[in-house]
């Protein structure tokens, strides 16, 4: 048995848990009656279990790639609670978006998670609900803030330049007013910092931020 069939995730008739706890409730709210279930059944089944399967298989995929690449023992995996609460947390927040930059993040995030010497668990759970809560301009603003380069003669300047250079780089998103939510939120969340320095700054990335980071690149080589 090839690998790709030896982690085949199960086919589904009946819907997932999330799909059976909704049409749980929908049964006890007065007048809904199973017209407004069945309606719900026909509406919401098909796209949550297109969507949970071709996960499963992502990360099936992914979990092989692991094994074969970098010598990953995948049975020992059972065993491993943190990385078991990871793949479900995850697996819930890919199921509830269709944004593909934000799925392959999550991706990545099982896959380090399988990994040796993975991040404590606290900051696995950490990491999972920021990218939970940020928008996928944040996870890219961030990115660049790791790699951007900016060399000035006084801190106030250097501090405007950064600005600069990320909100042309963003142009998008300044037009739209939301690059200095997106500046400001990531700041309070402590994954950049905006202190003001001198000479030549390297990164406006945090210890943390770079750590999130890390945690939500793709571990295999050769993939985006």
């Amino acid at each position: 048995m090839n690998n790709e069939e030896k982690y085949k995730p199960p086919k589904f008739n009946t819907g997932d848990a999330t799909h059976a706890v909704t049409r749980a409730g929908l049964g006890v709210i007065p007048f809904a009656g199973t017209a407004a279930i069945e309606l719900l059944n026909v509406i919401v089944t098909p796209p949550l279990e297109k969507r949970r399967n071709q996960w499963m298989e992502e990360i099936g995929k992914g979990l092989a790639t692991l094994e074969e690449r970098m010598g990953v023992v995948l049975e020992s995996l059972q065993a491993n609670d943190g990385f078991i609460d990871t793949a479900i947390e995850a697996t819930r927040i890919a199921i509830k978006t269709i944004n593909r930059e934000k799925r392959e993040t999550l991706k990545s995030a099982i896959l380090n998670s399988a990994l040796p010497n993975p991040p404590e668990e606290t900051l696995q759970h950490l990491f999972l609900s920021l990218i939970d809560t940020l928008s996928v301009w944040h996870l890219r603003v961030l990115e660049l803030c790791k790699v951007q380069v900016t060399y000035s003669e006084t801190p106030e300047r250097d501090l405007a330049g950064w600005m600069d250079q990320l909100g042309s780089e963003f142009s998008e998103l300044r037009e739209k007013g939301f690059f200095m939510y997106v500046w400001n939120d990531l700041s309070s969340k402590s994954l950049i910092t905006t202190e003001k320095s001198h000479g030549c700054v390297t990164h406006r990335t945090t210890e943390i931020g770079n750590l999130f980071l890390d945690f939500i690149k793709n571990p295999i080589e050769g993939e985006p």
